[in-house]
């Protein structure tokens, strides 16, 4: 029983990690929503985070059942990356802006809050689901060692 549940406990930590990293990435977004001139020069340019699909490393007998076709592999998830967004950078008449070219336009980030706060729930709904299938195995191994004595 235990070999099927630390696995478990094992994807929805990673879960949890993902899914925080996400929220910190997001949180940068908002932050810097409205920040036109970065350490190059340029607005500040949305970040993303990637994610990967890793196998999880399982006991001997696991492999054995995968390996005669009994199951799929299990498998959790790891941020691969995090890539900037090289989409255009919004653009606003504001003459008066220190930023501001010319004809008064001012380059801004390429961070839409609405998208970002969509993100963000998201990203807390995924954490608070990992959460819940940790807790879920937590009480199956509680059951299990209750059975036991």
């Amino acid at each position: 029983m235990t070999q099927s549940i630390f696995p478990a406990m094992k994807i929805s930590a990673a879960g949890m990690e993902a899914q925080r990293r996400r929220m910190d990435v997001v949180a940068e977004n908002i932050a810097n929503a409205e920040s036109t001139n970065s350490s190059n020069g340029l607005p500040y340019r949305k970040r993303q985070v990637v994610f990967k699909a890793v196998e999880v490393k399982q006991p001997f007998h696991a492999h054995m059942q995968h390996a005669l076709g009994h199951r799929d592999a299990a498998k959790s998830v790891e941020v691969a990356r995090v890539v900037e967004d090289h989409g255009p950078f919004r653009e606003v008449y504001n003459p008066g802006h220190p930023d501001a070219d010319a004809s008064g336009m001012v380059k801004m980030p390429n961070v839409n809050p609405i998208e970002e706060m969509v993100d963000m729930t998201s990203a807390v709904r995924s954490f608070e689901a990992n959460a819940t299938a940790m807790e879920a195995s937590k009480r199956m191994l509680q059951k299990t060692l209750e059975l036991m004595r």
